[in-house]
C-alpha cells in the first residue's frame, strides 16, 4: 500500500509501507537517549517524520526539554529526511501513486477526481439530514475494500483500520452492517467492524486529545482513514459570543494543524464534517455558509457542500479545491448506503 509523503528516496521504502521506526532508530538522532526515545514513543512521536514536522515549542513541552535541545533534535530529523525543495515532476510522481477511497457512487467519485484523496483533509458540510454522517459511515466500509475495488486494503499488508471521532453521538454500527451487505462477497462484516476504532468526544479538549492520541494507537501502522464527525460541534457550543471567538479560532486552528500534520506525515485520508449557519446579509444566492471561518477554509484541501433534493437524493458540490473544478452531481442515500441515482 503506497501512501507517500514528500521525503527523499532514502526513506521512500519505509514511507510506502508506513512503517513505524523503533525507539533505537530515534535514538540515532543527536540529543536523543533511551529515556527521551521512550518518552517520544509513548506520546506518539514514533517516526522521524513526526519529529521533523513538530513545532519546536511543542516538542520541548512534550519531552520536558529546553528549546535549544528540541531545535537540535528537529534539525537532525529534518537533515536525515532531506527536507527541503523538490522539483514539480517529483511531486507529480508522488501524487500519481496516491490512493483514493470510493464513496460508493460513481458520480460522486467522478466529482472528486476518483474518490476521497489520501494524505489530505476533505471537509463535508451541509444542513442536517443532507448525508454528512452517512458518507462518513460509508467511507469506513469502502476504505476497507481491496485497492482494486476502491479501498486501501492490499493482499501483502495487514488489514487497514479506520478511526471515527464522534462528537455528537451519531455513530451507528448497525448502519455499517447494512452498508457492508452490498459488498458481502468481498469483505466480511465482522472484520470491518473490528477495524473501526470509535472514540466518543465529550468536549473540544477531549476531541483534540483523541486526535493527538491516534499516533499512540497500537494499530497506528494500519490506520488509513480518520473521520471527525462533526469537527465544530463542541467548539460552537463551548465558545459562545463574539468575545470568545478569538480563543475558539486559535484552539480550532491548533486542532486542524494537528490533523493536517497527521495527514501529511502518514498519508492517511482525513474526513471532517462541518455544520452550517445562515448569512443574514446575503440578499442573493444561497445564504448557507460553513462554520469555522477562514481558518477552516484555508486548512481543508477539498470542501464539499451537500444539500437536499427530492426524496433520498442529495446534491454534492465542490466549492473549493486546489485541484478540482467547481461542479456538482446528484447521488442517492438508501439502505445500501451511498449510491448512484437509480
Amino acid at each position: 500500500m503506497k501512501h507517500l509523503s514528500l521525503e527523499n528516496e532514502v526513506e521512500q521504502s519505509s514511507i510506502e509501507n508506513n512503517s513505524i521506526l523503533r525507539e533505537t532508530d530515534i535514538i540515532n538522532l543527536p540529543g536523543v537517549g533511551p529515556t527521551i526515545a521512550k518518552m517520544f514513543y509513548e506520546v506518539g512521536l514514533r517516526t522521524i517524520s513526526s519529529i521533523a514536522t513538530i513545532p519546536i515549542n511543542e516538542l520541548a513541552s512534550l519531552g520536558n526539554l529546553g528549546e535549544k535541545t528540541a531545535d537540535k533534535i528537529i534539525s537532525a530529523a529534518r537533515e536525515k529526511l532531506g527536507y527541503g525543495f523538490v522539483t514539480a515532476d517529483q511531486i507529480l510522481e508522488v501524487r500519481r501513486r496516491m490512493l483514493r477511497i470510493t464513496s460508493g457512487s460513481n458520480a460522486l467519485d467522478d466529482l472528486l477526481g476518483g474518490g476521497i484523496e489520501s494524505g489530505s483533509i476533505t471537509e463535508i458540510y451541509g444542513e442536517f439530514r443532507t448525508g454528512k454522517t452517512q458518507i462518513a459511515h460509508q467511507l469506513c466500509v469502502t476504505s476497507q475494500l481491496p485497492i482494486a475495488y476502491g479501498g486501501f486494503n492490499s493482499e501483502d499488508s495487514d488489514p487497514i483500520s479506520c478511526v471515527y471521532i464522534d462528537t455528537e453521538g451519531t455513530f451507528r454500527p448497525e448502519r455499517i452492517v447494512d452498508m457492508v451487505k452490498r459488498y458481502n462477497e468481498i469483505i466480511d462484516v465482522k472484520s470491518v467492524l473490528k477495524h473501526i476504532f470509535h472514540g466518543r468526544a465529550y468536549t473540544s479538549d477531549h476531541q483534540m486529545v483523541l486526535a493527538e492520541n491516534i499516533l499512540q494507537n497500537p494499530c497506528f501502522n494500519t490506520i488509513k482513514l480518520v473521520i471527525v464527525d462533526s469537527l465544530i460541534a463542541h467548539f460552537r457550543a463551548e465558545y459562545i459570543g463574539r468575545g470568545t471567538l478569538a480563543d475558539r479560532q486559535q484552539k480550532l486552528n491548533q486542532h486542524l494543524h494537528s490533523l493536517l500534520r497527521l495527514a501529511e506525515i502518514t498519508g492517511v485520508a482525513i474526513i471532517i464534517t462541518n455544520q452550517v449557519h445562515s448569512q443574514p446579509d446575503a440578499f442573493f444566492g444561497d445564504p448557507t455558509m460553513p462554520v469555522g471561518g477562514h481558518i477552516l477554509a484555508h486548512t481543508s484541501h477539498t470542501r464539499i457542500y451537500l444539500r437536499k433534493s427530492k426524496g433520498e437524493r442529495r446534491i454534492a458540490r465542490i466549492v473549493d479545491s486546489s485541484l478540482l473544478p467547481e461542479s456538482e452531481v446528484v447521488f442517492q442515500i438508501n439502505k445500501d448506503g451511498i449510491t448512484d441515482v437509480l
